[in-house]
């Protein structure tokens, strides 16, 4: 959530940022509920004063045996003016928070405006690879491999669902071992989230209210208290919710591996076959908990952690900087690492790399104890897929195929697998 603070001390700069990624902004009516509410505030304190004062006045007068009635009906009245004030600033605080908190992040300076046809892209890692063969697309290899089995992943759950098997499920899992190896050697804490998670664990994330229907609920009622994690980073976001760390102990370095479950929107395009899009998939992720000197170091270490990795599985890639409205609603800026599948002819994001500032932090009450100031402070949070297993696993096999129909293992993999060939 943006801080109120940071529009009252520009509203202008911070109307003109939001409109990189809103049609329209118009702080009006929240300043002037904002100083309403600030005008109330005084109001009740100078109502608490009076009462005390009538109060004390009340006291005095039973100890020299006056008639108090009359004061006693004054602080009554008193005390009634009090709630009457308190329920006028209790309805314009509602009604701030719910403008608040339907808000977008605060894209940063160099977030191009608008949405993806702005995106960016800033770096690309090896080569296209070239083929002398008639290639297979990764559905045929996988089927071929009997790495996948689509049609039993379907009987078993539907459309969008898919059973890795055999070698299959070993080149799954060994991604995972891979990037959990990677990370804990890099000095990472591991975190193994639950699945299902509480409203408040969307709300701090940014995923509610706005975007609470692309979640699996467990209830049926529409204001469901539970749902299905559809990233780590929704838990991860959570974990210090309402704590105060202190300084030193910052940036906190953490990484979790769990399946995630989405309500994936699309079609039965080609560039939407096998395991490209699912309702559920696997990934492990960072997050970073940091002070706002500490951020932008922070965002680039994930950042060369995801590359790293890639170039590690000796895949092409490239990264692109997102457009305002390409963003997640809760991120000020993201990174998007683009693995290349050959049969579509395009680039398919495994990593979102990102920086929400103090958005989910203001949300879940995470802050920490300045050591100069001796002040409270939000952290600043960031997070990046490192990686997504579902769309690399057809780039490693389109990307690796030989002639011969067999598929390379990246030799980085062989150690989990045992193998350096799919055949």
């Amino acid at each position: 959530m943006i801080d109120i603070k940071q529009i009252i001390a520009n509203p202008e700069a911070v109307r003109t940022a939001l409109l990189k990624r809103l049609e329209s902004v118009d702080f009006t009516e929240l300043l002037q509920w904002e100083s309403e509410r600030k005008s109330l505030v005084v109001a009740m304190e100078n109502k608490r004063n009076e009462r005390n004062k009538g109060t004390a006045e009340i006291s005095r007068m039973m100890k020299e045996k006056q008639d108090a009635t009359t004061a006693r009906e004054t602080v009554k009245q008193i005390g009634k003016d009090i709630a009457d004030l308190k329920n006028k600033h209790d309805d314009l605080a509602t009604r701030i928070h719910d403008l608040l908190v339907n808000l977008p992040n605060i894209p940063e300076d160099i977030v191009p405006a608008g949405g993806k046809e702005n995106n960016v892209v800033i770096e690309t890692f090896g080569e296209k690879p070239g083929f002398d063969f008639k290639t297979k697309d990764h559905v045929d290899l996988a089927t071929d491999l009997k790495l996948v089995d689509y049609a039993r992943g379907t009987k078993m759950g539907g459309t969008r669902k898919w059973v890795y098997y055999g070698d299959g499920a070993l080149l799954e899992w060994g991604l995972i071992n891979y990037f959990i190896n990677h990370h804990i050697k890099n000095g990472y804490a591991f975190m193994l989230p639950p699945h299902i998670l509480n409203a408040e664990s969307g709300y701090v994330a940014g995923q509610f209210p706005k975007f609470k229907e692309d979640v699996f609920h467990l209830d049926a009622e529409e204001d469901a208290t539970h749902f299905l994690l559809p990233t780590s980073e929704t838990a991860i976001a959570n974990f210090y919710r309402d704590d105060v760390l202190r300084e030193a102990e910052l940036p906190k370095k953490i990484f979790s591996y769990t399946p995630c479950y989405r309500k994936e929107a699309g079609g039965y395009r080609t560039s939407e076959r096998g395991t490209i899009r699912g309702n559920q998939f696997n990934k492990v992720e960072i997050f970073h908990l940091t002070t706002p000197e500490q951020s932008e170091v922070s965002f680039q270490e994930i950042l060369a952690t995801a590359k790293q990795l890639l170039r590690n599985l000796g895949l092409h890639f490239r990264v692109s900087r997102l457009a305002a409205d390409d963003c997640s609603a809760s991120m000020a800026k993201t990174y998007d690492l683009e693995v290349w599948i050959p049969s579509i002819n395009d680039y398919k994001e495994v990593s979102s790399v990102s920086t929400a500032h103090t958005y989910q932090a203001i949300r879940g009450n995470i802050r920490y104890k300045d050591a100069a100031t001796k002040k409270n402070k939000y952290v600043h949070t960031l997070n990046g897929s490192a990686l997504a297993t579902s769309r690399l696993f057809p780039a490693i096999l389109e990307q690796f195929q030989q002639a011969d129909g067999r598929v390379k293992v990246p030799e980085v993999l062989v150690p989990f697998l045992g193998k350096e060939y799919f055949e």
